[in-house]
């Protein structure tokens, strides 16, 4: 009779979903951008090392973007599965706040490296870096060293979407800084340069590989990818020497989240020199800790941006969409 009793009990815990012998882990859930989250990613060793101590399970999924990992919580509400949207920058992160989706972190940023000494409230720093034209050297001898020499040259490049895309949306605010109101005049000049404009970076930078133009816009950090990763050192970086605007990626918790101390934790972890030193060889950007190791193997032959460009989240969130219909109008 009691034995019939514990297995009816164990199966009413059962049918009504609660644990009846153990509870589960509780699993935090990140969307992030697809090279981020990909087999060669750093998303995968960042699991491995919180998990080890979290008592947790940590899920990355991925978007073509972070700007399209941020739409899809839109899209999904208090209903997504998100904890944390990780990927977003600075020229997105007043777009991510007029959505009302986050809450203020309660992370520890004191002690980072973050060029400007930049810091938030609502949004942790993770790495950085600059953007740049990338070419190969071997089939382009005499690289441009401004907008000018791109247009004159008659250069083919491959831009990425500015409203898909943080880099695509991070070249406006480059040339915009650099123009002010004549940018608009950049952008026509350089239509005819423009092979293709892309949602997102990743496919961008697959057709620069198979020779669809002479330059795609990216990071100072890329060619180091070929160098370390592939032992192949045809890529290099233009260097502009008006300067290269700084992208500083975030992670931010959703106010929806209902693990908001478990993500603190893990966004806690992101910041150390333990998870950081994953940054450099898998997403190819600067860390924000500084490493005991010093400067990463290969970043210290990349070209040193100066001056360092950025604006003001505030100027960038009041005129972004004007500064982006200012870019399509003239492309089209």
């Amino acid at each position: 009779m009691l034995r019939r009793f514990i297995l009816a009990f164990i199966f009413a815990l059962s049918a009504t979903g609660l644990p009846a012998l153990a509870q589960e882990k509780p699993e935090l859930t990140i969307y992030t951008y697809d090279a981020f989250a990909a087999e060669w990613g750093p998303a995968g060793s960042l699991k491995t090392g919180f998990e080890a101590f979290c008592d947790c399970v940590l899920t990355f999924v991925s978007a073509d973007s972070s700007i399209g990992a941020l739409r899809r919580a839109q899209i999904e509400g208090k209903n997504t599965k998100a904890d944390i949207i990780l990927g977003l920058d600075t020229a997105s992160i007043g777009m991510a706040r007029a959505t009302g989706l986050f809450v203020p972190h309660a992370v520890d940023t004191s002690a980072l490296a973050v060029p400007t000494n930049w810091s938030s409230g609502d949004f942790v720093p993770f790495d950085y870096g600059y953007l740049a034209f990338v070419y190969n050297k071997e089939k382009l001898a005499h690289p441009p060293g401004s907008f000018e020499d791109l247009i004159a040259g008659d250069l083919k490049i491959i831009l990425q979407d500015p409203r898909s895309s943080t880099p695509g949306l991070s070249l406006v605010l480059w040339i915009k800084t650099l123009y002010g109101d004549k940018a608009g005049d950049i952008w026509s000049d350089l239509a005819s340069n423009i092979v293709t404009v892309t949602p997102d970076w990743s496919t961008a930078y697959a057709l620069f590989l198979k020779n669809e133009a002479d330059l795609v816009l990216s990071y100072t950090t890329s060619p180091a990818y070929h160098a370390i990763a592939e032992g192949d050192h045809r890529f290099a970086a233009a260097e502009f020497a008006s300067g290269h605007y700084m992208q500083i990626e975030v992670a931010g918790i959703l106010k929806s989240s209902p693990h908001q101390n478990l993500a603190n934790t893990f966004l806690t972890y992101l910041i150390s020199p333990q998870a950081q030193q994953f940054i450099p060889h898998a997403n190819w950007t600067y860390p924000v800790a500084i490493l005991e190791s010093g400067t990463p193997e290969g970043f210290g032959k990349l070209i040193q941006p100066d001056p360092v460009l950025i604006l003001p989240e505030e100027i960038v969130t009041k005129n972004n969409r004007a500064w982006i219909e200012e870019m399509l109008s003239a492309i089209r």
